[in-house]
This record gives C-alpha cells, structure tokens and sequence, in this order.
C-alpha cells in the first residue's frame, strides 16, 4: 500500500471527470422535467427509476463483486451507462424521445451503479492504510460536492444553450475518461473462498457480516429510516424553490451550487487529515442537523429565499460528515472479501424504503404542502437523531480497540 496516493490520484482523476459531466447531465435533466411539467409526481418517477434497480438488485450484486475483478467490474458499468446515455441522445436528436425514454435511461444508470458503487467502496480498503479511510472519504465528498456546484451551473446555463440530446454527450465522455484511468492503476481483490460458489450462501456471508458485529445492524436500520424520509423531501427542493420561493431554474441551480459548497467545505473538513473523533457521534448529530435544517426551512415566508440558500448550505455540509464517517466505519469494521455484499446490501436495503417514501411524493406535495412536509420529515429525522444517541450498542461502534492507536 506505499503508493496508495499515487494510485488514488489516478482514479481520482477520472472519476473527477465521470462524476463532474454526471452531475451536470443529471441537473439538466431535472431542471429540464421540472420546467416542462411542473410535476411533483413526475420528479418522484424519475427519482423513484433512478433508485428501485439498484436496491431490487443489491442483495444479488454485491455477491458478484466480490467474486469477480474489481477493476473489469467497474469498466463494464461506466460502458454500460455511457451506452444506454448515447442511445437517449440520439432519441432526441431524432425527436423521438418520450418521458419514459428517461425513466428508462435513468433506470439504466441505476444498474450500472448497482455494480460499480459496491465495487469502488469495497475496493478502498485494499488500496490505503486503514487509518487514512476516513481521509479518503472525505475527499471523495470534495469530488462529489464538486460536482454538486458545477453540474446545477452549467446545467442551467446548457439548457438555456442547446437541446438535452447534446448535453447527454457530456455523461459519454465522462465514463470514457473514468474507465481510461483504471486501466492505469492495479486493483488487488481479495482472498477468495474456496468453496463452491453459492449464490444464497454468499448473500447469507454478506447478511450475517452487518450483524456479527454488536451494533452495525442498528447502525444500519437508523440510517436506512433516515434515508426514507430524506428522499421525498429532497425530491421538492426544485419545485419549493419555483413555487413557495417563485424563483426559476437559475434558482434552481443556485440552491444546489450552496449545497454543493456546503459538501464542499464538509468534504474539505474530513479530507484534510484524520481525528481523534468518534465517528458514531458525527453520524448522530448529523442526523438532528439535517432534520433541524428541514424543518426550519419548511417553517420560512415566500419572501426568505436567502435564508433557504443558507439552510441548504448547512445541509450540504451535514451530508458530506455523515457519508464520510458513516462510510469509513464501515470500510474499517468490515472485512474486505465480504464488504463488495455489505456495501450492497446497504444500498439496497437504503434505497428500497425511499423509493416507497418517494411514492408518496405527490400525495404529500399536493395534499399536504410543500412547506408541511418539510416540517414533518425533519422532525423526524431529528427525533431518530435523538433515538440513536440511546442505543449502547451503537455508540461503542468506533470506540478503539485494544492495542489500535488512532494517526493523527
């Protein structure tokens, strides 16, 4: 491992680009959905095509990556997606594309994912020294909260320059430069049983590793609920922002360039060098930042936009904390040749209950209120928040070990 920055700076690289022309095609089209329907509905769909593959997927994925190469894994994925996406843009050069042509490709983009994401995050730990995981994940929250402020920019200002059909070539040569860089860099995988492969065995290896060790189930469950109130919420930000605040799509783009700052700057925080901090209190008290945050910013008058922005800042941050942290305990509690099926399962079992909260969007948005649902969903993240502090099991997660010594 003497070379794990020289190796990580070439992933780094490409993936920089994969996720920066990703987020901007990405912003586009929801910028470009929500100023041609205006539908609450309609964003929860995509959301909702953008996730339910992955989680469906999950449980069986993760125990393919870990029995197949890492790096050939991810590969394939980045060329499935960049594949799928050239297939939509020439729809809309040919003016034939239709709403469900996106649900389609977004779907399309959530199968790719449900392979490369396992395989990149189980691969972390056999490419750095334990100690720098959490380090790493908070730069890796810089190269997404990067993204977070260039893709709403140039999304806006794209959409106003040329069609979708074009802009969706940005996503294509993105995944070329990202699969370029890991045919650079070596990718060990772990030691593989020896025993006959068995699907159900192997899950049930995965399953059994999030609750061999006292507390991860819980951690896990908290998180998950978290998660299902965060989706339906996060799905309103662009339509809160047209129809509480009358803003527009530069609107639009500018609450998502501060909370991209704001993981920027959370990112910056973690990335910079390692603490002596205990990990499970940064989750916890993200969860009662995030939920406090949601339920102000429901509470604001049409005429507080700025006060939105600065919200939206701080929930920016919170995010990229909380996914450093909560990542790097799992990364350094886990072991590496069954991590590929933990990391699985969690974005399975994740991403299954938002996708069900996401089916109330409308409802809530049309029945409820915008502002109303704002308010409810933080109020109960923080009163999870507040549950999480209260369970012995989980607060002894990241205490140190006997004998381990922490690196500044």
């Amino acid at each position: 491992m003497e070379n794990w920055k020289k190796t990580f700076a070439v992933i780094w690289s490409g993936q920089l680009v994969s996720i920066l022309s990703s987020s901007v095609v990405g912003f586009a089209i929801i910028f470009w959905m929500s100023i041609e329907t205006g539908s609450a509905e309609v964003l929860a769909l995509a959301a909702i095509a953008g996730m339910l593959p992955q989680s469906l997927l999950g449980p069986f994925v993760g125990v393919y990556v870990d029995r197949w190469d890492r790096k050939l894994t991810m590969i394939l994925a980045d060329s499935f997606i960049a594949l799928c996406t050239l297939a939509l843009a020439v729809l809309f050069w040919l003016e034939a594309a239709q709403m469900w042509h996106i649900y389609v490709l977004l779907a399309c983009r959530s199968v790719g994912s449900a392979f490369h994401t396992p395989a990149m995050q189980a691969s972390v730990p056999l490419l750095a020294p334990e100690k720098q995981l959490t380090r790493i994940a908070g730069i890796n929250q810089i190269i997404s909260s990067l993204s977070n402020i260039v893709g709403p920019a140039f999304g806006a200002l794209l959409i106003s320059l040329t069609g979708i059909g074009n802009i969706l070539l940005l996503d294509v040569a993105g995944a070329v430069a990202a699969c370029t860089a890991l045919l650079f860099v070596r990718i060990p995988n772990p030691e593989r049983s020896t025993l006959k492969h068995d699907l159900w065995r192997e899950f049930r290896e995965g399953f059994g590793a999030m609750h061999a060790i006292p507390g991860m189930g819980w951690f896990f469950t908290l998180a998950i609920l978290v998660w299902f109130f965060i989706m339906p919420v996060g799905v309103m930000f662009p339509l809160m922002t047209l129809q509480h605040f009358g803003g527009d799509a530069y609107d639009m783009s500018l609450i998502e360039i501060v909370w991209g700052g704001g993981a920027l700057i959370g990112g910056a925080v973690m990335g910079i060098r390692t603490y002596r901090v205990n990990r499970i209190m940064l989750v916890n008290l993200m969860y009662l930042t995030i939920g406090l945050s949601f339920a102000a910013s429901g509470m604001l008058p049409p005429t507080a936009f700025v006060w939105f922005a600065l919200l939206s800042t701080v929930e920016g941050i919170t995010s990229s904390v909380f996914n450093a942290s909560f990542v790097s305990v799992i990364q350094s509690r886990i072991d590496a040749g069954v991590l590929g099926r933990v990391m699985s399962l969690y974005y399975s079992f994740g991403l299954l209950p938002s996708a069900i909260g996401l089916l109330g969007t409308g409802f809530l948005a049309e029945n409820v209120g915008l502002t109303t649902t704002f308010v409810i969903a933080g109020s109960i993240i923080f009163v999870i928040g507040l549950a999480a502090f209260c369970i012995p099991s989980v607060m002894r997660l990241d205490r140190q070990q006997p004998g381990e010594a922490r690196a500044e």
